[in-house]
This record gives C-alpha cells, sequence and structure tokens, in this order.
C-alpha cells in the first residue's frame, strides 16, 4: 500500500551538492533528484524520454540535466530544452517532475497530485537548526515494507527484547509502564512514562545517572504533515520533576524517523539523533554509535519479519494489548488510503 498524496523525505540536503544528482526509487518510481549550479533542488523522472535512458546517469549541466545516451536535456521543470541537431521540440519529450521542498537540512518530494502539494504542511525538525542541539544523520536502506517501520516504533514495549544491549532496560518496566494512546482524527500520539526505573546503559553513558530514574518516551505521527514519527525521549533521577516538565537537568533525545516507501517490501529508512548533551563532553559521538547499533537491529528485525510475511501472506497478524497506537495508526493511514484511491484497505 502506498499514499501518494504526503510528502516524504528524499534525501539529506547534504546527499546533493550544486551540479549533482542522484538516483532513487520512491513508492516504486525511479526519480532522478538534482541541485542546480544555483542551488536549486529538482525532481524528475528517472528517464529520459528518448530512450528511457536514466538521467541520474548523465551529468548536471548549469541549471539543467543532460542525458548521458544522446546529450537530450531537460530543466528542472522536467521540459526538454534541448535535442542536439533538431530544432523543434515535441512537447512529448517533456518528463513528468515531482514537487520537492528544501527544509530543516531534508529535501522532501511529493508522489502525489501536485495540485495538492502544499509546502506549508511539512512539520518542522527545529533540532536541526538549533545550537543547543547536536545532532547526527544516518539512512538505512531496510528490506521490508514501510509500514512494519512505522509499526516498530509506535510500539515501543519490543525496546527491553531488542535493544537489551543498548537503549533496553527491564522488560516488566516497559510493559507496566503509564501508557496513553491519543488519536484525533489526523494525528497518533503515544505516551509512555517509567517512574523509578533502572536506567539502560545508554543513559548511564550520556547523563551520568548514578540511580533510578524517571524515564518518557513520547511518540507523534502526523503523516499528513510528512511521513515522519518524532520521537522524545529520555530520563531524569527519580523525583525531580520529570512528569512536571522539569526535564532541563536530565537527559534529552530527540529521534525523527522519516520513513520513505522504496517498493512494497523495501523502505528508505532516514533517521536522525539529537541529543542536548554537549560536543566537549565527547557524549553525543557515544550515542550516536549506541543508537546506530539500536537502528541496526531494529532493521535485522524488521527484515526478519517481512521473509516471514512474504513466505507466508495469507496469514494476519494476532493482536496483543499493547497494540493501541499501532492499531490507531494503520486505521490512520488505512483512512488516508482509502480517501486517495476509493480502495478500503482493511487495518491489520
Amino acid at each position: 500500500m502506498f499514499i501518494r498524496n504526503a510528502w516524504y523525505v528524499a534525501a539529506y540536503a547534504a546527499e546533493i551538492e550544486p551540479g549533482k544528482q542522484i538516483g532513487r526509487k520512491y513508492l516504486g518510481e525511479s526519480v532522478v533528484l538534482f541541485r542546480t549550479e544555483s542551488g536549486e533542488i529538482a525532481a524528475l523522472e528517472d528517464r529520459c524520454s528518448h530512450r528511457a535512458m536514466p538521467l541520474s546517469a548523465g551529468h548536471v549541466d548549469g541549471e539543467m540535466i543532460r542525458c548521458c545516451y544522446h546529450g537530450v536535456e531537460f530543466d528542472k521543470r522536467g521540459t526538454c530544452t534541448r535535442i542536439p541537431n533538431q530544432t523543434r521540440i515535441p512537447a512529448a519529450a517533456n518528463v513528468r517532475s515531482f514537487p520537492v521542498c528544501e527544509k530543516d537540512h531534508l529535501i522532501w518530494i511529493w508522489m502525489g497530485d501536485a495540485a495538492l502539494a502544499d509546502t506549508n504542511d511539512i512539520i518542522d525538525s527545529p533540532e536541526h537548526n538549533d545550537p543547543r542541539w547536536t545532532w547526527k544523520a544516518f539512512n538505512f536502506p531496510v528490506k521490508a515494507d514501510w509500514q512494519l517501520v512505522v509499526d516498530n516504533i509506535m510500539d515501543l514495549t519490543h525496546v527491553p527484547y531488542i535493544h537489551a544491549r543498548t537503549i533496553g532496560g527491564n522488560p516488566e518496566q516497559h510493559y507496566g509502564a503509564d501508557t496513553n494512546v491519543d488519536f484525533d482524527g489526523r494525528k497518533v500520539t503515544l505516551i509512555r512514562h517509567m517512574p523509578n526505573s533502572v536506567p539502560p546503559k545508554s543513559y548511564i553513558d550520556a547523563g551520568g545517572f548514578k540511580g533510578r530514574v524517571d524515564r518518557w518516551q513520547e511518540v507523534r505521527f502526523e503523516p499528513s504533515r510528512g511521513m515522519t514519527l518524532r520521537v522524545n525521549a529520555g530520563g531524569c533521577d527519580a523525583g525531580t520533576g520529570a512528569y512536571e516538565g522539569k526535564r532541563d537537568h536530565g537527559f534529552m533525545l530527540a529521534n525523527n524517523h522519516f520513513v520513505t516507501p522504496e517498493t512494497e517490501t523495501t523502505t528508505h529508512y532516514l533517521w536522525t539523533i539529537c541529543t542536548t548533551a554537549s560536543k566537549e563532553s565527547g557524549v553525543p559521538e557515544v550515542l550516536f554509535d549506541q543508537f546506530f547499533d539500536t537502528i541496526t537491529e531494529d532493521e535485522v528485525t524488521l527484515e526478519a519479519q517481512q521473509a516471514r510475511i512474504s513466505e507466508t501472506p495469507h496469514m494476519k497478524f494476532v493482536g496483543i494489548a499493547s497494540d493501541g497506537a499501532v492499531n490507531q495508526t494503520r486505521r490512520l493511514l488505512g483512512a488516508m488510503h482509502d480517501a486517495e484511491t476509493g480502495e478500503l484497505v482493511a487495518a491489520e
């Protein structure tokens, strides 16, 4: 299932320098992203209209991209501007362009009806521009359905099992967490509080905790503003006011999970981890390494799931009590798909 009328992160801005291009597949369609010499970002179907050569195999020259096969040129709108040794350029030579937006060091793309694309709807990632935060970006190609990636973030009860070596913690504390799921028709919010918890290794390394902590995990997913799951997490010394909003003395994380379908069973999983810990402390680099290991653990898990799902496509999931946020998210995505296509998609 694809939802086309939505914003997706196509790449990090730093991946595409002026005069460069990359080819990627989004929602089953091959796209070439390129930055003109003046710095503008463009996205076109990655197929020359002449003989179907990928434009990503060509090169950018000034404000256009040139096919490497016969030298046919296209501007950022997909208009064919030059065919060597030919004056007349047929309209059929033009290629499709996709709305793109560069914001918060990210390149967003809209794969659906261009008339519906509104850049004002794109969610903010303020940590990427705030000097108080240190952040690092990663891009994992995951061999799994994009919805499984979303499910994984919306159900954090897997953390003590899959991530026992990194951010895990005690399983009983996770399953016994004070959990609230809110759904307002556009956004799913999952809030989990784990008071008086034994801190996991990553928290001890980053926060220097000597005893128990009050932990929080807050996940917000509003797909109409971009396929992004924003996760705020952290901990403070137990009993010091974390749940009353007094968190500046503790350890805080902001994780942005950008989920972009490649095909029905593969996903571009882009994510940034952001922390208020100072660079001078050395903590951010420790965290980045630990969370790289954490997401790698997720990648292995998701790919193992997908292998069994592909092997037994007729079998359904069996629900358990902790599926509340996942179920609401699946309903929301199904409703968006239904509204877009008129096809009814049943939640698992």
